[in-house]
C-alpha cells in the first residue's frame, strides 16, 4: 500500500522559513522521482518541485525559484522541502507524491502571515 505522511507545516511571519518532510511507504522510494504539491484555498492542485530519484535533476515552480529547495533521503524514504523568504501567496496545504501514483497523504498545512 503507497502511503505518503507530511508534516512540517505551521504558520510563519513573511519572510520567515519551514522545513516540510515527507516519508513514504509501499515502493521502492530510491527509484523514484518525487514531487512537492500545494493546494491554496479555491485554487487547484499545484506542481511546487520535482527531485529525480538520486537527486541530481530538481525543477521548480518559477514562483518559488531561488527560495524553495528540495532535497531527499533515500535511505530513510524521506522528501524534503525547505521554505525560506516565504509569501503569504506560499499558503496552501502542501502534499509529496510519486508519479504515477494516484495516492494522497494528508497534507501538511503552510499559513505565512502577519
Amino acid at each position: 500500500q503507497v502511503q505518503f505522511v507530511e508534516s512540517g507545516g505551521g504558520s510563519v511571519q513573511p519572510g520567515g522559513s519551514l522545513r516540510l518532510s515527507c516519508v513514504a511507504s509501499g515502493f521502492p522510494f530510491s527509484r523514484y522521482t518525487m514531487e512537492w504539491y500545494r493546494q491554496a484555498p479555491g485554487k487547484e492542485r499545484e506542481l511546487v518541485a520535482v527531485i529525480g530519484n538520486v537527486g541530481g535533476t530538481t525543477y521548480y515552480v518559477d514562483s518559488v525559484k531561488g527560495r524553495f529547495t528540495i532535497s531527499r533521503d533515500n535511505a530513510h524514504n524521506t522528501v524534503y522541502l525547505q521554505m525560506d523568504s516565504l509569501k503569504p501567496e506560499d499558503t496552501a496545504v502542501y502534499y509529496c507524491n510519486a508519479p504515477p501514483f494516484a495516492d494522497w497523504g494528508q497534507g501538511t498545512q503552510v499559513t505565512v502571515s502577519s
